[in-house]
């Protein structure tokens, strides 16, 4: 559950880079402070581009920002009693993050110059920070050590190894040599597929092919039960979601039953398929499937039976070989599935499913991690993991043949000569080996529009798996292990190329002590939505089995630790309300670490990206008690919130739906240690205070050009900022201290009503279309209640027909939507410009002729569009409460426009100043 990389580098950079109003001395006018401003936000918007990732003259300006900033810090600190010690302008500050995880936020922190440390409960996020933030630096601008690159003629003469590319090398020789030598072991469980002269009598495409041995990447089975039906009790047939295989146009390809009274086969067709062929014998989501000898239903009932008595079997579908331009589906054959049903694993993780990991999958008779593989897939991966073993002992006496010096201290002790190396190199193969796993399970699904694999994980669980793909390892469609070793090394390549030293450990959150004096940025768990160890153990055991001599403590208990994991997961507790007790009171401690724990001198950022659903209140209303309560844990835990920032983190794809509640974005919390003398006031010092300071603030908002549809959420920080800067904000009446909740609420009607107010500043007429909008939006209503408006006004129904905003007719009355109004419209030649017209003029000129042309209509309307944005944000309001989604997409895309539409008006105003200096001249 890793944030990207490009919303880590944002944040860690603006958390430690002043803004230029903090900075008096350097930047003295408003107009500097802004252009200094703008300057950082286009360093910010070149650092997020996935092609800069590893630009290092760009991510060297941002470093010197950050320098320049911690410099000015240290000044500021000159008389601090620790000053020598923790702000030496010469040494940045290091960063930490106790609940690291995925391992995004080290890796950008360490990619901006300074020392990483990373921490983690659970051991196999410990490792991935490992592999990450400090493997790489210990061995950054070593050549490689294989013979083949040490040899005449090979790599490492005359090249020069920056970063990790030596390691990133070692890999994929060592890799490739583990899959030469998988093969020899295990080849014969792998058959290639020769075609036949009756496959082509069949099948006339497969001519091409004739008398050809073509390698199969996958094998697509059918799970089977036995049939319900008493007449055809012993005869096993197959649970199939869909017959296709393939839906690419012009490359159409499904399955095709053949039954004869108890028996069955399938065969392959080509060619566009029939209705029928989508369903395969589904009957339905909540139906089950149908017997394919007999027609009966087999309900879902009768599956979990036959699986928990462990009689759910398995039947050869249809074979995906390579061809000469794509895949080629081929009918079953008797050879192969007689080849599969051979394998004899000698080893499988007995380990049980816990959790999400089983809620599912368990229902079938799938209660081990073993469970989850087909006999050969264990086969398979058990032999990739013991040939990570013996890489490292070849890796190490290459190392020592190339000159790499031994001295026998392991890597988990700090070395970093050729026992260390052989270590480092076996770590990454055995990363190889998991992505493989989560390729190589009876839960993989071949995807049909794509023809390819779609791998276990799809989300985080285990979802139950009808027909499966079980993929070749020595060359599979995304499932070979030699690719996932090339996908490994392409990461590492391209992504770790510091040579500042990382520290990461296993430690609880709760408890640790490495936060003192660090920067911190951190992404907590989210409550019960992600059963984080659960899910480890899938990778745990195999990573157990090939690493524990490496990393001994991290890898000493069977599963991954579970009892002081931070989430609410009920099946540990008695009851939910003791889970979320447990998660919040967990959080709450961690937090207080946090806050005591962190670098003043920097705010520290928290992600919230919780997925809640909103919930009644006592009062009636609306509330969200997730987010509430986290806010109240940051505040109790002693920090104060001065921002809540609105990021888009995460996009909806794979197996989800876009309709789906899924995370579509986080919430970053900028947050500082509140004093320890803040007072305890009332709640009249409250609201008094948001009522001076929130205006500005939004208005500050609103100028740096915050989205309307984040406004409401960042406008929560300069409230929070407000309320968490107190010790306590109390209830007159009866002294309790006044709950976020009720903070929010406070928050959010002055939000409201710092909106309304804004109207004040439109013309008559727009200030009418608002309040028509809002009670009708662009339908019509009655002409006596839109004469009564206009009267209350200070306009007339008339006036705003000839403004051209309104139509007027047999007693009706509403407002025209942008595409009503005229192409040719001059604001130049308007008698009676209003607001209202400039923003919908705009929407229908970005809609229908682009920025450009929109861009030359803003430079046109000159100081008349200075109210537009202001007049969008109260709009995108109205919309969000009304849910008039297709209204509120347009005023939130003209803000998010306006930038954009700013720039290229100016750069277009500077064209034609020119053109006519040069006429004049």
């Amino acid at each position: 559950a890793r944030r990207p990389l490009a919303a880590a580098r944002a944040v860690i950079f603006a958390q430690m880079v002043d803004d230029p109003s903090s900075r008096p001395e350097l930047f003295p006018t408003e107009q500097e402070q802004d252009a200094e401003r703008r300057r950082l936000f286009d360093l910010i918007e070149k650092l997020v581009r996935w092609e800069n990732t590893t630009n290092e003259e760009l991510l060297q300006q941002a470093r010197e920002k950050i320098r320049a900033s911690w410099r000015r810090t240290c000044a500021d600190h000159a008389d601090h009693p620790r000053a020598a010690e923790l702000f030496n302008p010469e040494r940045l500050p290091a960063f930490h993050d106790p609940f690291a995880g995925g391992g995004a936020l080290p890796l950008e922190a360490q990619r901006l110059g300074l020392e990483a440390h990373a921490s983690d409960l659970n051991p196999v996020a410990v490792l991935i920070n490992k592999a990450m933030i400090e493997i790489p630096p210990k061995f950054a601008g070593r050549p490689p050590v294989n013979s083949e690159a040490r040899s005449e003629g090979g790599l490492v003469a005359g090249r020069e190894w920056k970063g990790a590319r030596g390691l990133a090398e070692d890999i994929r020789y060592y890799g490739r040599r583990m899959r030469d030598e998988a093969e020899r072991r295990i080849g014969h469980l792998y058959p290639k597929i020769a075609v036949t002269d009756a496959m082509v009598g069949e099948r006339p495409d497969l001519r091409r092919y004739a008398e050809r041995e073509l390698t199969v990447i996958a094998w697509l089975w059918a799970r089977t039960v036995r049939s319900p039906n008493p007449a055809f009790g012993t005869v096993e047939v197959p649970l199939i979601s869909t017959y296709m295989l393939s839906t690419k146009r012009g490359k159409e390809a499904y399955v095709e039953p053949v039954v004869d009274t108890d028996r069955y086969r399938f065969t392959v067709k080509v060619g566009p398929p029939p209705a029928s062929a989508k369903a395969g014998t589904s009957a339905g989501k909540r139906h089950g499937f149908y017997c394919l000898v007999s027609n009966v239903p087999i309900t879902y009932d009768y599956i979990r039976a036959e699986g928990q008595a462990g009689r759910m079997g398995a039947r050869l579908l249809a074979i995906v070989a390579e061809g000469d331009r794509g895949r080629v589906y081929l009918a079953p054959t008797a050879e192969h599935e007689e080849v599969a049903r051979k394998a004899q694993p000698e080893w499988q993780p007995d380990l049980r499913l816990e959790g999400k990991s089983r809620q599912s999958v368990s229902n079938y008779g799938i209660d081990t991690v073993g469970d989850l593989f087909t006999p050969r897939q264990l086969v398979a991966l058990t032999t990739f993991c013991d040939l990570v073993t013996e890489a490292r002992d070849c890796i190490r006496q290459d190392a020592e043949t190339a000159g790499v010096p031994d001295d026998g201290r392991p890597l988990h002790a700090g070395g970093n000569l050729a026992t260390a190396y052989a270590e480092a190199l076996g770590t990454y193969l055995e990363f190889a080996q998991s992505k493989a796993c989560n390729r190589n399970t009876s839960l993989c699904l071949w995807e049909h529009r794509m023809d390819r694999l779609v791998a276990t994980f799809g989300r985080q669980a285990l979802p139950m798996v009808w027909d499966y793909a079980e993929t070749n390892p020595l060359a599979g469609a995304g499932g070979d292990f030699f690719g996932t070793v090339e996908s490994v090394c392409e990461v590492i390549e391209k992504q770790f190329n510091s040579s500042i030293p990382g520290r990461v450990f296993q430690d609880d959150a709760v408890t640790q002590t490495s936060s003192v004096d660090k920067i911190i940025s951190t992404d907590p768990p989210y409550y019960d939505n992600i059963g984080y160890a659960d899910l480890s153990d899938f990778f745990y055991v195999w990573m157990r089995r090939s690493l524990r001599s490496v990393f001994p403590e991290l890898f000493q208990t069977i599963v991954v630790p579970k009892a002081d994991e931070l989430v609410a997961t009920p099946y540990r507790h008695a009851t939910r309300g003791q889970a979320e007790a447990f998660f919040m009171g967990g959080m709450k401690r961690a937090l207080s670490q946090l806050s005591r724990q962190a670098l003043t001198a920097f705010p520290t950022t928290i992600y919230y990206a919780f997925k809640q659903s909103e919930k009644k209140t006592d009062t009636g209303g609306i509330g969200n008690t997730g987010w509430e309560t986290f806010l109240e844990a940051v505040g109790e835990a002693g920090f104060m919130v001065s921002g809540t920032w609105p990021m888009r983190t995460e996009q909806p794809r794979g197996l989800r739906a876009f309709q789906q509640n899924a995370l579509a974005s986080s919430i970053v919390l900028v947050c500082r240690r509140r004093p320890a003398d803040a007072p305890r006031v009332p709640r009249r010092i409250l609201r008094d205070a948001l009522e001076a300071e929130l205006p500005a603030a939004l208005i500050h908002l609103q100028r740096a050009n915050i989205a309307p549809v984040d406004l409401a959420q960042a406008a929560i920080g300069p409230g929070m900022a407000i309320f968490t800067r107190y010790a306590a904000v109390l209830d007159p009446n009866d002294g309790r201290r006044i709950t976020v909740r009720e903070a929010l609420s406070f928050i959010n009607k002055a939000l409201d009503e710092i909106l309304t107010a804004q109207e004040g500043s439109f013309d008559t007429d727009s200030r009418w279309a608002l309040a028509w909008f809002d009670q009708h939006g662009f339908e019509a209503g009655e002409y006596g209640s839109a004469e009564t408006l206009a009267t209350a006004k200070n306009t007339s129904v008339n006036g705003m027909v000839r403004a051209g905003i309104i139509h007027a007719q047999a007693g009706r009355v509403r407002l025209l939507r942008p595409r009503e109004l005229p192409a040719d419209w001059d604001p130049a030649a308007d008698a009676r410009l209003t607001t209202w017209e400039v923003v919908h003029h705009m929407i229908r000129a970005l809609e229908q002729l682009g920025e450009v042309k929109t861009a030359a209509l803003l430079r046109r309307l000159g100081s008349a569009a200075a109210g537009a944005r202001e007049l969008c944000y109260r709009l995108y309001t109205i919309c969000e409460r009304k849910q008039r989604a297709a209204e509120a997409l347009d005023y939130n895309g003209l803000v998010q426009a306006w930038p954009e539409l700013r720039n290229l008006s100016l750069a277009d105003e500077l064209m034609s100043q020119t053109e006519m200096s040069l006429n004049a001249d």
